[in-house]
């Protein structure tokens, strides 16, 4: 019942303001993790420009929770136009002192992701009291694992399975502390510093989970709901300028890309998908890595990128963007995220 008044709602604002709204099969979703000046920079957003990112959003944006976004998206139903979600990872406790007023003040809902096992542990984190409260206001939680951990790190001599095993156990005791203390049932889990394997996500998959990645990129009911794109918003990502054009992107319809493995064996190496939409002309597609233009061979609907350097050690990722042929000022948006580890095999923070 509640997912069809939802749809009714929608349905009833595109019809009212369909001068100004469109439906659309898209949805962005931005991430954060401090809002705080004395936290580390990387990951850290000041609360006042925390705060001018959410009067730009309340102000041009629908801002809806995070499972009205994915349920819509997943039942291929109709979203308002620029359709944005608001997250954060790790349940820092200045999420509740910094941010929580100013989404209040605005009336924005949102989605953190938590590390249940560090919850009434530690002083820095959400305790089971904040997030009640935050949650009378409009928040949302979700799981970020029982503990922030390299899910992709492996015990001496752990086999495949052994490892699957201790990682999806660990999963689900968080879901379960989740639902004990906080009365969630939703299943969302984002994969700590963004990082997954094919394994986890068909796992996670067939036990109903969503899952949710740290690569950057908009959403569509095509996308794979076992790793959805974030684009990060702090840090040297929190520049509102550069972010709007992230808050504005739209999904690009991807197929195919090779390697679908974000574990690459070998390096230098080639990569490539196809990309077909009346609304993108392919020739117009251009691919970054770390700051750089690539050089990229286009036939047809195949783009191909021939990379001369080694992946660098940790998290990386090629961004590949579009103009929208109907609007030049948007962007479609497709990243793929890479991880490599140490020789040692551990996974760099």
């Amino acid at each position: 019942m509640d997912r069809i008044i939802f749809y009714v709602l929608i349905c009833l604002g595109l019809c009212i303001s369909s001068s100004k709204v469109l439906a659309r099969d898209n949805a962005v979703i931005l991430l954060y993790h401090h809002v705080s000046e004395s936290t580390p920079a990387s990951t850290s957003v000041s609360p006042d420009t925390f705060e001018q990112h959410m009067a730009y959003l309340a102000d041009n944006y629908t801002v809806l929770s995070l499972k009205d976004i994915v349920t819509a998206l997943k039942d291929k139903q109709p979203l308002p136009n620029k359709a944005i979600a608001i997250t954060f990872d790790d349940g820092f406790k200045n999420i509740y002192q910094n941010g929580h007023p100013v989404l209040s003040k605005y009336k924005l809902p949102y989605t953190v992701f938590i590390n249940p096992d560090l919850v009434d542990k530690v002083n820095y984190h959400l305790s089971w009291d904040d997030m009640r409260a935050m949650a009378e206001q409009g928040a949302s939680f979700a799981n970020h694992n029982l503990r922030h951990e390299h899910l992709l790190s492996r015990q001496p001599n752990e086999s495949d399975d052994a490892w699957l095993t201790r990682r999806i156990s660990d999963i689900q005791a968080a879901e379960q502390l989740l639902e004990d203390n906080l009365g969630v049932k939703d299943k969302f889990f984002a994969y700590p510093y963004g990082e997954y394997s094919p394994e986890l996500q068909a796992r996670l998959t067939e036990l109903g989970y969503v899952g949710f990645a740290q690569y950057s990129g908009a959403i569509a009911s095509f996308s794979d709901f076992s790793a959805l794109p974030r684009f990060p918003s702090a840090g040297i990502y929190a520049n509102l300028d550069r972010l709007k054009v992230k808050m504005a992107s739209l999904a690009m319809p991807v197929q195919n890309p090779s390697p679908s493995t974000p574990l690459v064996q070998s390096s230098p190496f080639t990569f490539e998908f196809s990309v077909q939409s009346d609304d993108i002309n392919n020739n117009q597609i251009a691919c970054y890595f770390q700051g750089d233009r690539q050089k990229i061979t286009i036939n047809d609907e195949l783009i191909r990128v021939d990379f001369k350097q080694n992946l660098p050690v940790g998290r990386s990722r090629i961004n590949c963007t579009a103009p929208s042929k109907r609007e030049p000022s948007r962007y479609y948006w497709y990243s793929k995220p890479w991880f490599i580890p140490t020789e040692n095999g551990d996974w760099p923070d």
